[in-house]
This record gives structure tokens, C-alpha cells and sequence, in this order.
């Protein structure tokens, strides 16, 4: 297998576990290998696993802190400005890399592909334009958002990646709470089906890079009153539903699907470790 890379197999790999079909096709491809050399590969893919996902802890290294607003409501302008500052600071190596758990009051949020068609009802709750990437979003209580500080120059600055793996974490994280959510092409965010076969939105993303470090992040609707997001057509998409734990008749706490998050988040990205001090 020395035609093969650990890193080009950790690649390919990880689209495998969604798509064999394109794993088989994208071996060949960066690999060069003829269907011999593939099925060698194939075959001791079990005995690599293990060894070769071993070197994720060299693309996110586990400098990660974590910070969870377990009372109240942070202010959108409050986080924003919260996450500019950790950015410059993670840019200048003078504060590790964050992951930020909290809920805000209800608000509208405007990416940089919002539609002014798409808000619905201006007046309903404040509206904030943000430079992270998407459409209109909402955030508010019940809803758990989790704000990503990483330093994506580790890794390549492969923001691609990156996204996908916030999906992952999103997915994985609903799996351990006993749904299963799923990405669906040309729609972004994760998704459930709902009885007689409707899909439902129940977690959004979006980020924004800065020098090679991102913010923003992901949002997992847990039990919001969801009859906030008729003020606008969330993400642009107006022929589906959204959702939450709650609607979906789940009544976890807010404090398990931290703990969910975070252990979910782990086994994306790699160990994480409470922020020493208060900084957020």
C-alpha cells in the first residue's frame, strides 16, 4: 500500500463512511492504484483504521477549550464581539482554540446570502447582519448554538473539510440523543424524516474565517418555540419544515444535550478541556 498516503487514506476513508461507491472511484483517482492494488487496500482498510485515524489528533490538535453558558441569554452584539476578540487572540497565539456553548434572546440573523424577500416580518425581533456565510437564521431560547474558534491554518485551511465535519458533529450528536439526522444535496444543515416521509430542518449552520480562523457556527433547535422561524424563510428554503428535540417528542435537558455536544464533538475533532478561566 506505499502508493497510498495515510493522509490520502484518512481522506478517503472519511467519504467512505457516506459514500463507498465514491470512495472506490476517489481511490482510484488520487491514488493511481489498478483494481489490484485497490483490493489490497480494501482489504486491510480494518487493520489501518485504527492506526492511520490516529493522525486527526495532527489536524485538529487538542488544544480545544470548551465554555458552556448553562444560565441566561447572551446577547447577539455581546458574542459577536466575544468571538472577533478570541479570534484575533487564537490568531496571535495568545488564547487556545474555543468551542462555545449558549442561547441567545430571539433574534433574526442575515448571512451573507440573505434575501431581503426572505424576512418576512422585519419588525417581529431585531435583526442582525453577520458575515458568516448562509441566509436568514433564527436564534433564541430552547435552541442550543454552539460557536467554533479553530484554527483552520492546522489543517490545511480546508474549510471544506471543516464544514463537513460540523455536519458530523451535528449528526453524531443527534445520535446520541436518538434521532437520526441527515445531510441532504443543495440544502444546508441537518435534516429528519418525519412520519408519511416530510423532511424537517432541526440544526443549522454557518461560519465565517478570519485569518485563518473561523467563528460562528452551529445551531441544534432543542425546544424553541418554533413558530419564531415563520418570520422569515429559514436558509432560503420555503418547501420544508423545521423542527426540534422537543417537537419530535424527545424532552432531553438542556445540560444532556451539552453533554452530548461535547462528547460528540470529541469524537469529531478530539479532545477538548474546560476553559481555565473566564474569559467569554
Amino acid at each position: 500500500v506505499s502508493f497510498l498516503s495515510s493522509d490520502q487514506y484518512l481522506e478517503i476513508e472519511r467519504k467512505a463512511d457516506h459514500k463507498s461507491e465514491y470512495f472506490r472511484g476517489e481511490m482510484f483517482a488520487m491514488a493511481g492504484a489498478s483494481r489490484a492494488h485497490n483490493l489490497i487496500v480494501v482489504n486491510v482498510t480494518s487493520e489501518l483504521r485504527q492506526q492511520l485515524r490516529r493522525k486527526q489528533c495532527e489536524v485538529y490538535p487538542s488544544d480545544m477549550r470548551v465554555v458552556v453558558n448553562a444560565t441566561g441569554l447572551y446577547t447577539y452584539p455581546d458574542a459577536v464581539i466575544a468571538m472577533e476578540a478570541r479570534v484575533e487572540d487564537i490568531h496571535a497565539g495568545r488564547a487556545p482554540q474555543l468551542v462555545w456553548l449558549l442561547e441567545h434572546p430571539p433574534l433574526y440573523t442575515a448571512g451573507t446570502s440573505a434575501k431581503e424577500a426572505d424576512l418576512l416580518t422585519p419588525s417581529r425581533f431585531p435583526v442582525f447582519q453577520t458575515g458568516r456565510g448562509g441566509q436568514f437564521t433564527y436564534h433564541g431560547p430552547g435552541q442550543r448554538v454552539g460557536y467554533v474558534m479553530m484554527d483552520l491554518r492546522r489543517r490545511n485551511n480546508d474549510v471544506r473539510r471543516f464544514v463537513f465535519d460540523l455536519e458530523d458533529w451535528l449528526i453524531r450528536t443527534l445520535a446520541h440523543l436518538n434521532i437520526r439526522g441527515e445531510r441532504r444535496e443543495g440544502r444546508v444543515g441537518i435534516w429528519v424524516t418525519r412520519r408519511g416521509g416530510s423532511e424537517s430542518k432541526i440544526a443549522a449552520l454557518g461560519i465565517r474565517v478570519r485569518k485563518g480562523i473561523s467563528f460562528h457556527g452551529v445551531s441544534l433547535n432543542v425546544d424553541p418555540d418554533l413558530d419564531h422561524f415563520s418570520g422569515i424563510v429559514p436558509c432560503g428554503i420555503s418547501q420544508h419544515g423545521v423542527t426540534s428535540l422537543a417537537d419530535l417528542g424527545l424532552t432531553p435537558s438542556m445540560h444532556d444535550v451539552d453533554l452530548a455536544m461535547r462528547q460528540s464533538f470529541e469524537e469529531t475533532f478530539g479532545q477538548t478541556s474546560d476553559e481555565l478561566q473566564k474569559t467569554i
